[in-house]
């Protein structure tokens, strides 16, 4: 028998290919990979445009996967699923201001401001600002969180969007699919499925750290719905509407998820 000193080279050896195998492998793997996707990517880009419509700009794949999403998240969506709360003192004193599409009006007086809820009766509720401050307060501080990547911790107070259906008599509303929320000049909109908006933490607010609404805000009144995405947050509602088809809804238009979820 050869002396153990001896052996130990090819033990080295054996252990090296190994070593080498494992790296082939992985690197085969890596590049397949990469092959599949940028097939993927190549297919999905070579794909039709959707029409324009309530929703346009989307390759017709990528929006069939979508709406299969929102499907899927509307049927698991429960209002015990609740979004994180922090401490007033975590809030962000400087709040983000990151669009002012729908509230660029130069000449927008926030004492001439009503808002406007279009009823199944055809009828119109035409409310201002005290009657809505009129009721329970209610405030949240959540992550804010922005389709473009980033997050604020934020303090917000205004009136629950159920207590508001509950005390203007708008239950028959609340049973369409969908409510739609529209800036005075109609230049933002958004479509929010019923369950999204009459969840817990879904509010109209008024203020902002403790504080009235500021222009760049939205000022009197905006919608903070922290369950969406920061698109799905219109500053300065203007007008209210229900439907069982979907509204228009402005960043769906541009080829976003309507659904925007989190």
């Amino acid at each position: 028998m050869k002396p153990k000193s001896l052996r130990q080279p090819k033990d080295v050896f054996v252990t090296q290919k190994q070593i080498n195998r494992r790296n082939f492998i992985a690197f085969s793997a890596f590049i397949g990979f990469n092959a599949v996707a940028f097939g993927v990517w190549k297919w999905l880009y070579g794909s039709q445009i959707e029409e324009n419509g309530i929703t346009g700009g989307a390759r017709k794949p990528l929006r069939k996967a979508l709406n299969s999403n929102e499907l899927l998240f509307r049927k698991t969506f429960s209002n015990d699923h609740l979004v994180k709360t922090y401490p007033k003192s975590m809030a962000d004193p400087d709040v983000r201001v990151n669009s002012d599409i729908g509230i660029d009006d130069i000449d927008f007086d926030p004492n001439e401001w009503s808002l406007v809820v279009n009823k199944l009766d055809g009828s119109h509720l035409t409310l201002k600002l005290d009657d809505i401050m009129a009721l329970p307060k209610t405030e949240i501080v959540y992550d804010f969180k922005c389709v473009e990547g980033w997050d604020q911790i934020s303090h917000w107070g205004g009136l629950k969007f159920s207590e508001f259906i509950k005390h203007f008599n708008l239950e028959e509303e609340a049973k369409r699919q969908y409510v739609g929320f529209t800036t005075p000049n109609e230049d933002y909109y958004v479509g929010i499925d019923m369950p999204s908006a009459m969840h817990p933490q879904t509010m109209l607010a008024y203020e902002v750290n403790g504080k009235k609404l500021p222009i760049e805000h939205g000022q009197p009144l905006r919608l903070i719905i922290p369950v969406k995405y920061g698109i799905k947050n219109l500053k300065r509602i203007g007008s209210i509407s229900f439907s069982d088809q979907r509204p228009p809804d402005y960043w769906a238009e541009q080829g976003y998820d309507y659904y925007s979820g989190l």
